[in-house]
This record gives structure tokens, sequence and C-alpha cells, in this order.
């Protein structure tokens, strides 16, 4: 008994040494080399939106084990219960094998067969050691067990994680959930559970294998740097839980409730574009609006969450005119936008000069950054003034990012907003934050040569109209 079991750790340990030469094998940073006997399952998973159950049925098949397909890879992932129940035994000898043994070890289906004596066997190919293996099934036909939820124990659908790894590496994401995971360990299975806001951008740093529940583990980054992962099932093959299994914890690693894929959510077109209404999105860069109540073109910066009540597209072009809702004030703007990429006429040099034009590229999905006003600042805000005594968030609400600031002493700064007609809007800040006086002054001349002198006088012959009241220019 003490010989098996000191060779089971020799074992262990050597291949915890060499996982880390195993490219399904994927960490967080700060995971320490540290190997442990104790195996930790994973189990917390997310139900999945309309969106997401789009992008899985897109590009992620459920196989029955009754529809399994010869050369199919899957991964040992065994947990507690699979160290003291054998799973597999070896083709050449018949003996049974310790799933530790064979543990991160990837096994290839080779079919099912009938043995001499009637049992019904699962056979698989081992490419990292070169050797053949089979379950067993317990009773019955191979007919009659493939249909049940059991399939084969131990074994990760690697196929799920070759698929997210093309389709995912390198995306944005936005975090669906709250509570993820950091690994502890770099050769063992330890993990510390975190918490992170829910709809914040994250980019995929890496994809590897998590459980066999939940096979694809997905390491993503934030815009600090900090990494954590999620294990999620996507097709659900082989992973031992029939579907009404996936509630409670267990709903929570689901992939469409981990993570939303940019890519999907914002890949707005004209066929589908109704279906947006009333999506909650954010500013990813600053930008302008027309606000509806001051019937002005005004500027806006990032971070500012919207609810989009309408979208209209235009007769005599590909472009929508977008209604948008503030999330903070109630007020209403208007931005016209193109909703396809291929639409903006062009080549991408064009689209990189006006990519403001571009849907997805300026907005993103999640109700953005959280500002406080009070009762009083807001019908100012929804005007675009900027009054002493506001926040830093409520005169970005009210006139958008600066386009200059000023520092003095005593934590004393000034930010400068550029206005029509050479003006600018100069507002003095406390040293808490908070607005002490706003002033306009006029900002430096341009520098005109004879030639340009000519040309502002014609522009000024061909307006008069303008300013005979015939109209008034934006």
């Amino acid at each position: 008994m003490k010989k098996a079991f000191l060779t089971t750790c020799v074992a262990f340990l050597f291949l915890t040494a060499t996982a880390q030469e195993n490219s399904y094998i994927v960490k967080t940073r700060g995971a320490k080399k540290k190997a442990q006997m104790e195996l930790v399952g994973d189990s917390l998973q997310n139900l999945e939106d309309e969106t997401a159950r789009d992008f899985i049925s897109d590009n992620f098949r459920f196989y029955s084990l009754c529809d399994w397909q010869e050369g199919m890879k899957f991964m040992v992932m065994p947990e507690k219960y699979d160290l003291v129940v054998k799973t597999f035994a070896d083709a050449g000898t018949g003996k049974d094998v310790s799933s530790m043994s064979l543990r991160h070890k990837i096994m290839i289906y080779k079919g099912h067969t009938e043995s001499s004596d009637g049992h019904h066997r699962v056979n698989f190919y081992c490419p990292d050691n070169d050797k053949d293996y089979y379950y067993e099934i317990p009773s019955g036909s191979f007919d009659d067990y493939c249909y049940n939820k059991l399939g084969v124990p131990t074994l990760a659908y690697l196929g799920d994680v070759d698929i997210a790894r093309e389709k995912l590496m390198g995306k944005t994401m936005y975090t669906k959930s709250q509570y993820y995971r950091i690994d502890t360990e770099y050769d063992g299975d330890g993990f510390q559970d975190v918490v992170v806001d829910k709809d914040m951008e994250v980019k995929v740093t890496a994809v590897g294998v998590g459980t066999r529940a939940f096979p694809v583990k997905i390491i993503v980054e934030d815009r600090n740097g900090n990494e954590f992962y999620q294990n999620v099932a996507i097709s659900k093959t082989n992973s031992g839980m029939r579907d009404d299994e996936f509630i409670m914890d267990n709903a929570k690693y689901l992939f469409g409730n981990s993570f939303e894929l940019v890519d999907d959510i914002m890949a707005v077109n004209s066929y589908n574009y109704k279906a947006y209404i009333g999506r909650v999105i954010h500013t990813k860069y600053p930008t302008t609006m027309l606000n509806e109540a001051t019937k002005k073109v005004q500027n806006i910066p990032r971070m500012i969450g919207y609810q989009i009540e309408d979208i209209n597209p235009h007769k005599n072009d590909t472009k929508f005119t977008v209604k948008l809702k503030n999330t903070i004030l109630g007020s209403y703007f208007y931005k016209d936008v193109t909703l396809d990429q291929k639409s903006i006429s062009g080549t991408s040099k064009d689209f990189e000069k006006e990519p403001d034009d571009y849907f997805s590229y300026l907005f993103a999905p999640g109700p953005g950054r959280k500002i406080e006003t009070t009762e009083g600042s807001r019908g100012m805000i929804r005007m675009g003034h900027v009054s002493p005594g506001f926040s830093e968030g409520e005169v970005m609400l009210a006139a958008g990012e600066p386009d200059d600031e000023k520092h003095g002493e005593n934590g004393v700064y000034t930010w400068v907003f550029k206005r029509s007609g050479n003006k600018l809007l100069y507002v003095d800040f406390n040293g808490s934050g908070v607005v002490e006086k706003t002033y306009t002054k006029d900002g430096p001349k341009p520098k005109t040569t004879a030639k340009r002198r000519a040309t502002t006088v014609k522009k000024k012959r061909s307006s008069s109209s303008w300013q005979n009241g015939k109209g008034t220019p934006l």
C-alpha cells in the first residue's frame, strides 16, 4: 500500500513539473511554482443570454457520445473522485491505470468495440506516451449507454478549447459576473476567488483547458494589467452534466454569463439593428452629439452611459440616426453613425480618419462610469452650462473633456474648453476638485497671411445673408 502511494506521489510530481510544457495548461500571472497533492474541482457557471447563444451555436457543436467521431481530442483532467475510481485500462495489458498517471495527457477517440467476453469499450490512443487505452462501459451496450449524460469520466473536450483559442484570443470582452479566479500555484490547481466589476472591459490573454465539466479556461486582463480567469462550459460535450443541472452555482460558469463578446454584441448592422433598442451602452471615446434640449451639438466625454431609444435609417445614405437617453440625466441625444464598417465608403484609411462614424468603434456595452449629480445641477447640465459647485464629473457631463489643463499652487487647477467664435471657457477648480468660478476669454488670434485675409473677406461677403437675418449658422 505504501509503495503504491509513493509511486503515485512520484508520478504526480513528475507530471506537475512538466505541466508547463503542455500548451493547454495556462495560468494567470502570480501563480507560484508549488505542487500539491490535492486536486481542486471547479464549480461556478452562468446562463447564456441570446447573443451568447448565437456565438456558441455558430461555432460550438454539442456531441453526444453517440455522435463522437474518430480523431476527437480530449485531455485527462481527474478530480478527487477519479483518483479513487480508475477510469482507463491499458489496451495492451488489460490492467486498470491510475488516473493520476494519465493526468494532463491527451486522449484521441478511436471508436468503440465489443470485447470477446461481451463488454463494450470506448477506445483511445494517447500520443503523449504512444499507448492505447479503453474505457469499459459499466453495463449494457454502447448504444444503450451513449445516450445518457455520463460520457467518459475525467475527459475534458479539447475541441472547444481549440475553437475558443481561434475565436477569442486577443479579443475584447466584458465581464458579466463579479466572481472570477486567479491561480495561486504554477504547477498545481490552487486558485483564489476574486471579485471584479461587472461590465468591465477585458482582453483575452490566454485560452487553455479547465475542468471536465467546464473545459475552456479563459484568462483575461483588465486595463490595469490585472489577470483573472473563468472555466466555462460552451458546447457541454462530455461535461457529465445535463442541461437542467447548469443552475444555481453551476449556472455561473456558462460562457454567456461570464463574458460578453464585443464583436458579437456591438456588430450592429442594417438587418438586426432593431434588436438593439433598449440596450445600455457607453462612449468609449470623446465625441459630439446633438442635444435635444438645446438643439446644439455638444461635446460628450468617454464612459458616459446611454440607453438606445431608437435607430432610424437615412433614406439617402448608409447612415443611421441613433436616439440615446442619458442614463444619468434622462436627457436625449442624437448621433449619426454607420452600423456596418463595410458600408464606410473608401478604404481602411478613410475609416481611420473618421472612426467616430462607426457605431462599434464609438460605443461599448455597459452603463459606463457613475457620476453623482444634484437636483439643482441637472437642469444646467442638460443645457450644457457649467456652474460653481460642480464636480469634475458634472463639468464633463455639461461640457465634455477639457482641451487643456493648467495647474497652480495648493492643488488648484483650471480646465480650458474651446468654444465657438474663438472663445475659450475657463473652469477653475479648488484643491478639492470643486468648481470655484468660470469665465470666458478670447482665444489667440490665428496668424493670417495676405492670401488668408483675402480668403476671409471673400467668405464674409458670401455669408452676408446670414448676417441679414435669413438664417442662423450652426
